[in-house]
């Protein structure tokens, strides 16, 4: 588990014969997760040739956030004053008040998966009717969630979701036993024409659905999740010899599906997770979803992370290629997401935007890379708890 902490040594009196006035404590210097190593900027490979001005909406956007916190409070009121259109100032800012640090994984390995998502598009109706037989889901009225933070600091990024069963709570229902046994009969919130984009709209966490007979986009964002662990059906299909490891992308899960419609159930069923929606107005459609951090994520700027080891809101350069290629794919991102797979130090999800060519890339990206998080210079105020961030 990410850990901050600030420690500060009491002083130690010796005798005088005459009364000494003591300096200030100073905060300790900010202990970093052991899977952070410090480097320089001249390490990060392809640093000096991203246009980090493309990053620092993104960046204000974490501001946004991360000001209320005092390891940011510093940088976070100094970026106002930076003209954003200015390339060598944003740069020097990072420079001058970042140390990046290069993330490794338990094994010290600094390489893992970095994949890629998006927010779709779909058709659906608000009653059920015709090609409209897929229903998204409001969140139920049975889930409870606990969220266990206050007492053990520990476990902020963590919540156990369950249903009451007399004085116990036990396991909400898995995917399986929401379909098979119309768990959610009068939650329905929008009906849609494809169940398995339904499904993958799932996975993405958010989309947006044109309703035709309004004439209307409306958006519907992440509300809650059933507390099954996620499981790639992806990989599912790998096991059984259905694809090849090479061939398990989106848009081959999709062409299987479409060859194999009598075991599309059995398939999704696969994946016991489950996922809530509530609908949003779509009032800025150039606006993407808002992520885990509260804040819309900024296309091909915004990253998807595990906050167990990465700090959510925080500037992270990314080294990796460009879906299903050798490209090279470096520059400068904001951690505002995660995902029920997103697991691991380095381990990312690249937010490729919103449409139908966003999901090509988004389906096809299946790429190793590393991370590297920038952290502030200035030394983290005593707080004791990763609630500091």
């Amino acid at each position: 588990m990410f850990m901050l902490a600030a420690c500060v040594n009491a002083p130690v009196k010796k005798p005088a014969p005459v009364p000494v006035v003591q300096a200030p404590a100073v905060p300790a210097p900010m202990k970093l997760s052991e899977n952070f190593r410090a480097v320089t900027f001249a390490e990060l490979p392809g640093w000096a040739d991203d246009d980090v001005r493309q990053a620092w909406p993104a960046f204000l956007a974490s501001c946004d956030v991360l000001i209320k916190r005092p390891l940011w409070q510093d940088v976070c009121k100094q970026a106002v004053a930076i003209d954003a259109n200015d390339l060598v100032s944003v740069r020097d800012f990072f420079e001058s008040q970042f140390i990046p640090h290069q993330v490794s994984n338990p094994d010290g390995s600094v390489s893992g998966m970095i994949t890629g998502y998006y927010e779709p598009l779909l058709k659906g109706a608000r009653t059920r009717n015709g090609a409209f037989q897929t229903a998204l889901y409001q969140v139920p009225d049975d889930l409870i969630t606990v969220d266990l933070a206050s007492l053990y600091p520990e476990l902020k990024s963590m919540r156990l979701r369950g249903r009451l069963v007399g004085k116990k709570i036990v396991p909400y229902f898995s995917r399986s036993e929401i379909m098979q046994q119309n768990k959610l009969a009068g939650k329905e919130l929008l009906w849609v024409d494809n169940p398995i984009e339904a499904f993958f709209l799932q996975v993405q966490g958010s989309g947006r659905v044109y309703i035709a007979n309004e004439k209307e986009t409306v958006r519907v964002a992440y509300a809650d999740q059933n507390g099954h662990v996620y499981k790639s059906i992806g990989r599912y299909l790998v096991d059984k010899g259905e694809l090849t490891l090479e061939q398990a992308s989106y848009q081959s899960i999709l062409g299987w599906a479409a060859a194999h419609p009598q075991r599309l159930q059995e398939l999704l069923n696969v994946n016991p997770s489950f996922v809530f929606f509530r609908e949003e107005k779509l009032n800025d459609a150039s606006k993407g979803p808002k992520g885990a951090l509260g804040v819309p994520l900024t296309e091909q700027r915004s990253v998807a992370i595990d906050p167990q080891f990465i700090p959510l809101g925080a500037p992270v350069f990314l080294a990796t290629t460009m879906p299903n290629s050798e490209i090279a794919l470096r520059r400068l991102m904001l951690a505002q997401d995660t995902g029920g797979a997103i697991r691991n130090p380095v381990r990312a999800d690249f937010f490729w935007g919103f449409g139908a060519d966003a999901g090509e890339k988004a389906g096809k990206m299946k790429q190793a890379g590393m991370l590297w998080v920038l952290m502030p210079k200035a030394p983290l105020q005593p707080a004791g708890t990763n609630g500091s961030y």
